[in-house]
């Protein structure tokens, strides 16, 4: 019987997960963020022609079609809370404003009604994160 000795390096290569996970956590862009950009980029895709409808744009994205409109309908936030949404970031830790927070705001039809009402959900979002 033959006995074979190597040597095995057992090295990580690239960057440790643990390493990662804090260097994408100090940039993160929230969800809402990513949303908010979203619904822009698909509203122009509707305005460019490249597709005919939101059910449309729903099948080619595989989501369905009433979520397709929750997310459509961040459009009707006031052009404030929009830019507001594009550039938050968010530090350590998970994100605190959701979508679903937003939905009661969308509702509103009167932007100065919109803005109040982001003004004191903001806010109360700050406190909970600190």
């Amino acid at each position: 019987m033959k006995t074979v000795t190597r040597t095995v390096d057992f090295a990580v290569k690239g960057k440790r997960k643990s390493d990662r996970s804090v260097e994408e956590a100090k940039g993160r862009v929230p969800r809402i963020s990513k949303l908010m950009a979203l619904a822009i980029r698909y509203d122009q895709m509707l305005s460019d022609g490249v597709v005919q409808s939101q059910t449309e744009l729903a099948e080619l994205l595989h989501v369905s079609q009433p979520r397709m409109t929750q997310i459509m309908n961040l459009l009707h936030l006031s052009p404030k809370i929009q830019e507001d949404l594009i550039w938050r970031m968010e530090g350590l830790g998970r994100a605190q404003l959701t979508e679903r927070d937003l939905r009661r705001l969308v509702s509103e039809c009167s932007w100065k009604d919109q803005e109040v009402r982001w003004s004191d959900l903001d806010t109360t979002q700050k406190v909970i994160a600190q």
